[in-house]
Parts: C-alpha cells; structure tokens; sequence
C-alpha cells in the first residue's frame, strides 16, 4: 500500500521560488477540477476500504482472537484513517484554489445554465398560454378539416348513389330490349 507523498517532497527549495509559483499559477482550473475529481475517487475508494477492514474486525463478543492480527488491522485502519484525512485536506486546497482562481468571473445563476427552466413565474405562465394558444389553433385546424373531411364524404356518397342508380337504370333498359 503506497503512501500518499508528503506535502513539499521532491520540489527545490532552492534558491528559485518564483518558478515555483510560477507553475502553480499555470495550472488552470480544468486540471484543477480533474485533480479534485480524482480525489474524491480517491477518497471513496479508501472509506470503502475502510468499511471493508471494518466488516473483518471482529466484535468483542466473549470470542477469543489473536491479538496480533487485531493490531495488525487496527493499525492498517489507523493508516487508512490518516491517508483520508491528507486526501481530505488535498481536496480542500483544490476547492480553495478553483474558488480563487473562479472569484474574478461574474457568477451565472444556475437557472440561466438549465435551458428549460425559467428566470420566474410569468415566463412560465407566457410559455404556458402561448402552448393553449397553440394547442388551441392546432385543434381548430383539426376540426375543420374534419368537418371538410365530412363533407367531402358526404358528396362521394351523392356521388355514389347517382351511379348506383344510373347503372340500375342502365341495367333496367338492357333488360327491357331483351
């Protein structure tokens, strides 16, 4: 199980400490972001770890067990205890530092970033009588047509029974000349 490196490790703490700052400024806030993602990865996966070892220990219920094996676990609980509080500590920079570096934007009320939800309630009741507007139009629409459909049945059917006839009559005088 690696450690976490300590704060400071591998750096030069020599004589140049504008570059240092320097390279902590040209990180931006995308990678930032993709830092604090990953720890909180990391975190998750340490207290399911944690919960782990702590579903193996066994419960002080009269049931002898080897002592060792109890420090043995205690101690990789203490360890993984201290691991989370660094990478908690780690993820509280990473916030701190995208709040710095996000302070100067104009903050944009999340309604704005949702499309589909409104700034008030006079906008949605705007958006609510224009779609009964519309809804309405559209089944005005709908019954006139039907009612032109019915119309146009109705001649087809004149139209039909004038045939039917004429043929009958037809039918009637061919008979007759036989």
């Amino acid at each position: 199980m690696a450690t976490p490196p300590v704060a400071g490790a591998g750096l030069p703490s020599g004589p140049f400490p504008g570059q240092q700052g320097q390279a902590a400024r040209e990180v931006n806030t995308a990678s930032l972001c993709r830092i604090g993602q990953e720890t909180v990865q990391d975190i998750v996966f340490r207290t399911m770890e944690i919960f782990q070892l702590l579903r193996n220990m066994q419960l002080p219920n009269g049931v002898s067990y080897h002592a060792s094996t109890h420090q043995d676990r205690l101690g990789k609980l203490q360890e993984h205890l201290r691991q989370l509080s660094v990478l908690f500590r780690k993820l509280r920079l990473v916030y701190d530092k995208c709040n710095e570096n996000c302070a100067g934007l104009d903050p944009v009320p999340t309604e704005q970033l949702i499309p589909y939800m409104e700034e008030d309630s006079s906008k949605h009741e705007n958006r609510s009588t224009n779609q009964f507007r519309c809804a309405s139009e559209d089944r005005r629409e709908v019954m006139e047509v039907n009612k032109k459909l019915k119309q146009k049945n109705q001649q087809l059917k004149q139209i039909m029974d004038q045939l039917r006839n004429l043929i009958w009559e037809i039918n009637a005088m061919l008979a007759m000349r036989n």
